[in-house]
């Protein structure tokens, strides 16, 4: 049986309008039975409209939950579609096994980092989520039932990652983990003054770290522009340290009826988190939890935006116009007078994805996330897709919101390529938005 649950929502704050909900064993029963066009809906930690459709069925993932089997020799697992990469990590960082690409957030399903071919900290090193994946399930509208695989449907194994969960229902998948030693991560911290030296350093790191990122301080301006704070780290190599227990999220407290994120409350809180980085660059052993996943301490810190939720802006700029372009949008989005609170910077490699719509490219990419104010924040976000654009680079369509079908086709010119493999009976708001005419 189905209903309507209009609290569907995206991260960013964007609800499901008119869709019939239904849980994933019963639409797999009978796809037929139910209002199509049909979508994957998994733990709603997408940004944008890539995880919605209105007006058609979303179908609850997070219903098929089970780990069906864990090889500890080897490291291959296989799960279901909707088990969260926390429940993963429960289960195989004590048996020396990590995931090999995992975003910002331990909260997402693995069938979710496969339909978006999530990139981590380390891309110049291990590439995205999609070139450890081994197989996976997917179940078509016509009630088809296929193991797709490198040498088994290729074409649809390769338009599925990355492939906005628009190819079919993902029931189960097979991962290859990569083996450590430690639950710890050895990590050093950096601060630098400018963009100059930031490259310098990541640079630098990327030859002799798995895991490299970087803050910026979005409102430092003039000879400050560009300053923050750098991370590296590699896993740590064994030790007597026990595995730190996982700790329950802190709830955000209130639902503001305003943005609580400001310049006045940015400026404060930028200034407090240099201050409490180490100054010291010496190593230093942490729980791999605070390094990868820093923001899952707080439940619900999207609340923060504001009753509008927020958008999130992520670019990649071939390395030839990274420099250029991150300061040229460093400075637009100073003269707006926005204030972006997770402002990352950190470089991609060269490791081509197998999925068709992978958005890595060699260079630098660029996160901001803003409150959604309306016209003045959709003003300054087509800006910056058209800096981007112009660049050269693309706009990462799996945190959008709002792109235009021309920046679309331009940052991913082949996508009627991938169109072929659509399944008839799927699509999503985003898909009808950014294919519109």
């Amino acid at each position: 049986m189905s209903e309507i649950l209009p609290e569907c929502r995206s991260w960013g704050g964007l609800v499901a309008r008119n869709a019939e909900i239904v849980a994933a064993e019963p639409w797999i029963a009978a796809p037929s039975q139910h209002r199509t066009p049909a979508l994957a809906y998994g733990n709603g930690r997408s940004y944008g409209d890539s995880c919605l459709n209105d007006g058609g069925t979303l179908i609850l993932g997070r219903s098929l939950d089970r780990i069906l089997a864990f090889d500890r020799v080897s490291g291959l697992l296989t799960c279901e579609a909707g088990v969260l990469l926390d429940d993963v990590l429960k289960l195989t960082v004590q048996a020396g096994w990590f995931p090999p690409v995992t975003p910002g957030t331990a909260f997402v399903t693995i069938a979710g980092a496969l339909a978006n071919d999530v990139h981590g900290k380390n891309h110049h090193r291990a590439g995205t989520f999609g070139r450890h994946v081994r197989a996976f399930e997917l179940i078509r509208s016509d009630g088809s039932r296929l193991t797709c695989a490198p040498d088994l449907n290729g074409e649809l194994f390769a338009a599925t990652i990355g492939g906005f969960g628009l190819t079919g229902l993902i029931t189960q998948v097979t991962l290859q983990l990569m083996p450590v030693t430690s639950a710890e991560m050895q990590q050093e911290v950096l601060h630098f003054d400018g963009l100059d030296r930031f490259f310098a350093i990541a640079a630098e790191s990327d030859a002799s770290h798995d895991y490299t990122v970087a803050w910026i301080d979005s409102l430092a301006s003039g000879a400050r522009l560009g300053r923050g704070v750098f991370f590296r780290a590699n896993h740590a190599m064994g030790g007597d340290a026990p595995l730190a227990r996982s700790k329950r999220p802190l709830p955000f407290p209130i639902k503001p009826p305003i943005p609580l994120i400001n310049g006045m409350t940015l400026r404060a809180f930028n200034a407090l988190y240099r201050a409490a980085q180490p100054s010291s660059p010496e190593p230093r052993r942490i729980p791999y939890r605070p390094f990868f996943y820093p923001l899952d301490r707080v439940a619900n810190w999207n609340r923060a935006y504001g009753p509008k939720g927020l958008r999130q802006f992520q670019c990649a700029v071939p390395t030839a116009h990274a420099r250029t372009t991150v300061e040229e949008m460093l400075r637009r989005t100073l003269a707006a007078g926005e204030a972006s609170f997770l402002t990352v910077l950190k470089l991609f490699g060269d490791l081509p994805s197998p999925g068709l719509m992978s958005f890595p490219i060699t260079g630098a990419t660029l996160t901001l996330d803003f409150p959604n104010r309306g016209a003045r924040t959709e003003a300054l976000l087509a800006e910056l897709d058209r800096i981007t654009i112009e660049a050269g680079g693309r706009v990462n369509p799996y945190k959008d919101a709002r792109m235009s079908p021309a920046t679309f086709e331009a940052s991913f010119p082949d996508w009627r390529d991938f169109a072929r493999h659509i399944d008839p009976g799927f699509s999503s708001s985003f898909w009808r938005r950014v294919t519109a005419g």
